[in-house]
């Protein structure tokens, strides 16, 4: 077991990630509110685990289907949305720059290094971005507000791909973002604020995500806002809608959805 690492003592606002663009954007619209966020910087899952856990609760078929989208498919969904993209981020003003705050780096969300960093931060209200599901003892490291923005409408389509899925199934109408609060569940916590995104015909799997964070963030800050105030946002159910998980597609999953129903 390492030694817990030395942070500061205090720090209202504290940001618990994972590696990306989309926790640089979310760094720098709290820094631009709230000042100075340090940032607890869980190591990406080894893509060794990630495909055991797969190929236990999904089988090989499908786990084949979903490498052979990664590694083929999506990358050329990414080129083909890389000038959507950079309007996208130029038009909400996301900033994707590197970190330049204080950065504590620790193997999971779920070791002893983070609760160590969160408790001697102190915060008013943790965060989350990008992390692997954050267990009871994280959550119960400090008592205060986590905030996560997830990409999808929850209840209904909770997991990852959120507003693909929705396409998927017809429901544009259900395409967007959730800023919610963490339990121990995956994306079941209480609903503090939803928003949709408009797609267009530039749009495609690969550039959803940046419109869905783009669409969430002022909620999110708004929501930190309150916690910091110490008026924790007032959270809801939405019993109007199934609870579905949902994971990557498969290749053939995806091509079959795009010729026969449009989805990009």
């Amino acid at each position: 077991m390492s030694t817990p690492p030395q942070v500061p003592s205090r720090a209202p606002v504290v940001l618990l990630a994972g590696p990306g663009a989309s926790t640089n954007a979310v760094w720098h619209a709290l820094r631009s509110r709230f000042g100075d966020v340090p940032v607890v910087l869980e190591q990406p899952v080894p893509a060794a685990r990630l495909l055991r856990r797969r190929l236990r609760t999904l089988g090989p078929v499908t786990v084949a289907g979903q490498l052979a989208f990664g590694l083929l498919v999506r990358p050329w969904l990414r080129r083909a949305g890389a000038r959507r993209i950079a309007t996208i981020v130029r038009d909400a003003a996301l900033d994707e720059r590197p970190i330049t705050g204080t950065v504590v780096r620790v193997p999971s969300v779920n070791s002893v290094e983070a609760r160590a960093a969160l408790a001697a931060f102190a915060p008013a209200v943790v965060v989350v971005n990008g992390t692997r599901i954050i267990g009871r003892e994280t959550l119960r490291a400090v008592d205060v507000p986590f905030l996560n923005v997830h990409a999808g409408i929850t209840p209904a389509y909770r997991g990852v791909h959120g507003a693909y899925w929705a396409l998927a199934d017809g429901r544009p109408d259900l395409a967007g973002s959730t800023v919610h609060y963490v339990d121990e569940g995956i994306d079941t916590g209480g609903i503090v604020a939803q928003s949709t995104v408009a797609i267009t015909r530039d749009d495609n799997f690969a550039t959803y995500p940046t419109l869905q964070l783009a669409a969430a963030l002022p909620a999110l800050l708004d929501a930190v806002a309150a916690a910091l105030a110490g008026a924790p946002p007032s959270s809801r159910r939405r019993d109007d809608l199934p609870s579905r998980l949902h994971s990557h597609p498969t290749a053939w999953g995806y091509l079959w959805r795009r010729l026969r129903r449009g989805v990009r």
